[in-house]
């Protein structure tokens, strides 16, 4: 009997996508291969593995497809052109921006999709908060530089101020989650960067 039609090409490109919207949503551990699979145009086991090895091979693949699109926000961090506290308040409120928007799920992927897991799943884990951790550098760099510029006073407490900015940008993801919306993050921005305004003054006092 003839076929009636063509199955759709598989564009692997457009899988990769549609799988970092699912591991987003879902979560690593709760992402089926069943789900994965129909996203990527109902496509077979056989086709699934010989296109991306395993489920965790392609949620690495995904992860690096978030960074380089999505992800891309937090570069405010390392943009020298900035003053140190342009580049945190730009990156703070892109962040806040982004995970907000309805047009993908909000929040951010690499602090939500692996915060608890199995045992069996540890590394997993793990390899999120090393990603998680290069952007705290980033962070730490910043305001290591407003310091060594002047824009800080030199008795400013580095790391209570790296942790202090990474908590927030960390939590913007759960409250995007909880339905906060951008304008209200953007409004606590505007008081949280009042802290290093606070710092400031007191480096020009003295």
């Amino acid at each position: 009997m003839p076929r009636t039609g063509r199955p759709r090409a598989f564009n692997r490109d457009e899988a990769v996508v549609a799988a970092m919207l699912l591991f987003w949503e879902h979560g690593f551990e709760s992402t089926s291969l069943a789900q994965l699979r129909t996203a990527m145009g109902d496509i077979s086991a056989a086709s699934f593995y010989a296109a991306f090895e395993s489920k965790e091979a392609l949620f690495r693949e995904a992860v690096e497809q978030y960074i380089a699109t999505h992800g891309q926000v937090s570069e405010s961090f390392r943009d020298t052109s900035l003053t140190s506290k342009a580049a945190i308040e730009q990156g703070l409120r892109r962040t806040a921006r982004m995970q907000t928007e309805n047009s993908h799920p909000l929040g951010c992927l690499l602090v939500l999709s692996a915060t608890t897991c199995s045992p069996e799943q540890k590394h997993i884990r793990e390899m999120l908060a090393k990603e998680r951790g290069r952007v705290r550098g980033w962070l730490k760099d910043c305001i290591e530089r407003a310091v060594a510029n002047g824009e800080l006073p030199d008795r400013t407490d580095i790391p209570v101020l790296v942790t202090l900015m990474n908590t927030f940008l960390q939590g913007i993801s759960t409250q995007a989650r909880d339905g906060v919306p951008y304008e209200a993050m953007d409004a606590a921005i505007t008081q949280l960067m009042s802290v290093w305004d606070t710092l400031s003054v007191k480096s020009n006092v003295s």
